[in-house]
């Protein structure tokens, strides 16, 4: 599982001539770096000098933590998803029966490959409005932390679009397209948007 080997390890597999991980664990630990560098910078605004804010912060420090262990979660399930579509286009088709039970498990495998990197989409929006949220208030010492959270964020969101992108486009059910674009449509777009806003921020306090 990803999210108990080393990065040395998945970063050998990444590198591999083999399918799995790929792209989508790639996104989903950018997600994880993301949340993760949020609850730094949370950490580091605490004590007498942050206490006015000291229930906002303790929030954020909670729900970037939550953050942490679900995009490692979807790691784990985006590389499992886009195994069983692997495994489903490697079943029998010799008779008219086969081919119809090998259609349908590639169908279900697809959809369930494009419903991971939908949920990691929305990981990364919430990712990005922590790191928002957090910027007003945050210790300065870190605050280009804040602008890398967005940009994981940012990335994480971008590459799970594509993700999905390549699966949809083999998905010959309408419905389960239709329920993919009502989940994800736009989302993806505002994060960046919002990514975007938020760095330029940073570096415009830094700069300043």
């Amino acid at each position: 599982m990803i999210s108990s080997e080393t990065i040395s390890d998945y970063l050998s597999r990444l590198a591999s001539r083999q399918p799995t991980p790929g792209g989508g664990a790639a996104a989903a630990l950018h997600a994880a770096q993301g949340a993760a560098l949020v609850g730094m910078v949370a950490r580091y605004t605490t004590g007498a000098k942050y206490e006015e804010h000291a229930a906002l912060v303790t929030r954020i420090t909670s729900a970037a933590d939550h953050l942490i262990v679900e995009s490692l979660r979807l790691a784990d399930a985006d590389e499992h998803a886009f195994q069983s579509v692997i495994d489903s286009y490697k079943l029998p088709s010799d008779t008219d029966e086969l081919k119809a039970t090998k259609t349908a498990a590639i169908q279900d495998a697809l959809v369930q490959a494009a419903h991971t990197p939908a949920q990691l989409i929305k990981v990364a929006g919430e990712v990005v409005d922590l790191a928002t949220e957090l910027f007003d208030v945050a210790n300065p010492n870190v605050i280009s932390d804040v602008a890398a959270a967005a940009d994981a964020a940012r990335a994480a969101a971008t590459t799970a679009r594509v993700n999905i992108d390549i699966n949809v486009v083999a998905l010959k059910q309408g419905e389960a397209r239709s329920r993919l674009a009502e989940q994800t449509d736009g989302i993806e777009d505002k994060t960046v948007l919002a990514a975007d806003a938020l760095v330029k921020r940073v570096r415009e306090r830094i700069l300043s």
